[in-house]
């Protein structure tokens, strides 16, 4: 009792070991490692840096600009008050001095812009959410080779079970025909017959095993985790209504594109709009500022303000708002033939999942009645009414016909990721 007892615990506890390192992995989990696992997956953050840095530079035009100049000058002809004709103005006045030499310090201040740095940032801005946007679009391209693999090993799967299952069956009935043989019932030719289709079954789970490895080795390469023959791939029931609403990035990609062109009018209209500003100039020099019958070296000082407004551009503001429209309509047509072709790729594939759900019905009244007949089948060779070949082969069709269930079955899940895919809506 004790030893039984002990046996169970040891098979409990097997069981529970397996069941936790068993690694499973749903078809939604593989979308985002693959993200993860690509090069693009720091694009975003990179591309949020350059804009930020971009962002920061455009803001900084509202900070004033500080310039540092120096020069010498000598001029050949300067005032000369001596051979004036008014008596005694040159001994009030001295001569202009021929050379000049100044330092100064520019200081200049926007105080109006007419929204230029505005519609600068928002352009950056705009410029921002499309290149993430595009990063995505060019991460979701991955869902398609994930689906590949993943329903393919899918199918691999079931098929080894299935031609597990197969091999266990043949083996029974070579048991049975052995001892069969050994009594004088059958004649050898009839386990020759099951026992090239075991060997034939074998070869093919052999076949099975080489190209899921294969397979496995992809799926690890595409999402960045390892996927072995412990690793279990779970499809989880999608109950997500395929009500054909686009969602995808591409589309997406043209709405932003569109708020940066309206961005950009903003920025053009910006270059109509009159311009503000202060300056101020500190200087040491000789002579100092404007007082040139000074002929020593002093500091001076310039301030001021000034307005700048460009009143006529010969129609350029006009022409580029024209071009700008002109690209909006040209946005608006592309993402029209997008959403078009899109939508027929919907009801292909819609069209594609109702004729797997048909099949998966014919499929299953053929399984119920291929058993029957193998059952049958089964009987007439036990009575020797038919050969072993005539049954091999209801077998074998009862067998493809299980299959091809299968197959039907795991197709019918891919078509309706893939209406999900090409729609734009998450999977669960």
């Amino acid at each position: 009792m004790k030893r039984k007892v002990l046996i169970l615990i040891v098979i409990i506890f097997s069981c529970w070991s397996a069941a936790f390192s068993q690694k499973i992995l749903t078809l939604k989990e593989c979308y985002d490692l693959a993200a993860s696992a690509s090069a693009l997956a720091g694009e975003k953050d990179s591309y949020s840096s350059i804009s930020g840095i971009k962002d920061n530079n455009l803001s900084k035009g509202w900070l004033p600009t500080l310039d540092a100049n120096a020069s010498a000058a000598y001029n050949s002809d300067v005032v000369d008050f001596k051979n004036s004709s008014i008596p005694g103005l040159g001994n009030v006045l001295n001569t202009m001095p021929h050379e000049q030499y100044k330092i100064t310090l520019d200081i200049n201040q926007v105080i109006y812009d007419g929204g230029a740095i505005k519609s600068a940032r928002a352009v950056e801005k705009a410029d921002l959410s499309i290149n993430k946007k595009q990063t995505e679009t060019d991460l979701y391209k991955l869902r398609n080779q994930i689906n590949t693999y993943f329903f393919n090993i899918l199918l691999l799967d079931r098929q080894r079970e299935l031609l597990s299952n197969y091999l266990n069956l043949l083996k029974k009935r070579i048991s049975s025909l052995q001892s069969a043989l050994n009594n004088g019932v059958v004649l050898r030719s009839d386990i020759d017959v099951l026992t090239t289709e075991q060997i034939k079954t074998e070869q093919q789970l052999t076949e099975n095993s080489l190209n899921k490895t294969s397979l496995n080795k992809v799926l690890s390469d595409l999402t960045g985790t390892s996927v072995n023959d412990s690793t279990r791939l779970i499809l989880t029931d999608q109950n997500t209504e395929m009500t054909g609403l686009l969602l995808r990035p591409e589309l997406q990609i043209f709405d932003l594109r569109k708020d940066q062109l309206n961005a950009g009018l903003q920025a053009v209209q910006s270059k109509r709009m009159p311009k503000a500003f202060g300056f101020a100039t500190f200087g040491y020099g000789n002579p100092p500022g404007n007082d040139f019958f000074n002929n020593t070296f002093d500091t001076y000082y310039i301030v001021g303000g000034g307005i700048k407004w460009n009143i006529f551009d010969w129609n350029k503001t006009k022409n580029e708002k024209q071009a700008i429209t002109i690209q909006q309509e040209i946005l608006e047509k592309r993402k029209k033939d997008m959403e078009d072709n899109l939508n027929r790729l919907l009801e292909s594939k819609n069209a594609e999942i109702k004729s797997l759900e048909s099949m998966l019905q014919t499929d299953s009244a053929l399984i119920k009645l291929r058993k029957r007949i193998t059952l049958s089948a089964e009987s007439q060779y036990q009575n020797s009414i038919i050969t072993a070949t005539e049954y091999l082969n209801e077998l074998n069709s009862e067998q493809q016909a299980m299959i091809n269930f299968e197959i039907h079955k795991i197709n019918l899940a891919l078509a309706r990721i893939e209406y999900l895919n090409i729609s734009g809506q998450e999977i669960k």
